[in-house]
């Protein structure tokens, strides 16, 4: 594999036609077991590379690079093959910044709830910060570190004025599913969630249904992989293929 995507479960990924719309090459979508991962890595027969759930801390003790905002985010969702020296490089930050600019969505001055704490998370803390929320809080099952439990957030943080799904729960195939009710939230004003398949989330339904702005993550998805491209081949690419190729994927769906 020269060019690809690396994670656990890819049957939902639309990230070949999109990095196949971007340049010209062929683009793998290569699943790997927590067995098999260890092995991809350790052989680095890889040009570059997209990582997704769950590999995107994992990866790093591979890696002989980290740039300045990978570092920082402590996650990594694209690598570099630089003469046998693993360079790693987070685009989902300007992927998600991309995502919150279109769907003029701003943290500035907000507490917000960030559902999740994997790796796609890290990303979405740092430009949260970056753009000046006022809280920020962490959501997990188990409310392990600093992050708190689904019952003490609908508890003690309802006055939310942005809530950000970082979980893969409600993404194709499971579509039932959602990560949280969002009635008690009556300050909330917008519903980010960075699951692109299905286009609309039972999350980001319900977010409309009570008058909320509802966002899922397509536009994200694509201005990640943009960014990624431009690692990929050392170019650069107009910010303007974004909202192209997000039109042209949600019109072949």
């Amino acid at each position: 594999m020269e060019y690809g995507l690396i994670g656990e479960k890819l049957g939902h990924s639309y990230s070949k036609q999109i990095h196949e719309k971007l340049a010209d090459y062929v683009y793998d979508l290569c699943p790997l077991t927590r067995e098999e991962f260890p092995l991809f890595m350790e052989r680095r027969d890889f040009k570059a590379i997209n990582v997704t759930i769950p590999y995107k801390k994992d990866v790093i003790p591979y890696l002989d690079e980290l740039d300045e905002n990978a570092a920082a985010i402590g996650a990594v969702n694209t690598i570099v093959n630089a003469n046998g020296r693993l360079i790693g490089h987070n685009t989902d930050f300007s992927g998600f910044a991309y995502m919150m600019k279109e769907a003029k969505v701003h943290a500035s001055g907000k507490k917000v709830l960030v559902l999740g704490t994997g790796g796609a998370s890290a990303a979405i803390l740092a430009v949260l910060e970056k753009q000046g929320a006022s809280q920020i809080i962490s959501v997990s099952r188990t409310g392990k570190g600093e992050a708190v439990t689904y019952e003490e957030c609908v508890s003690l943080h309802r006055d939310a004025g942005l809530i950000v799904n970082t979980t893969p729960v409600g993404m194709y195939p499971a579509v039932d599913a959602s990560p949280l009710e969002l009635a008690p939230f009556t300050r909330c004003e917008a519903v980010l969630d960075v699951i692109y398949n299905p286009q609309e989330t039972r999350l980001t339904a319900q977010a409309k249904a009570l008058g909320m702005k509802g966002v899922t993550g397509l536009s994200m998805l694509v201005a990640q992989a943009k960014y990624a491209c431009e690692f990929f081949l050392e170019t650069d690419l107009p910010d303007s293929v974004i909202p192209k190729i997000t039109a042209e994927v949600r019109d072949s769906l």
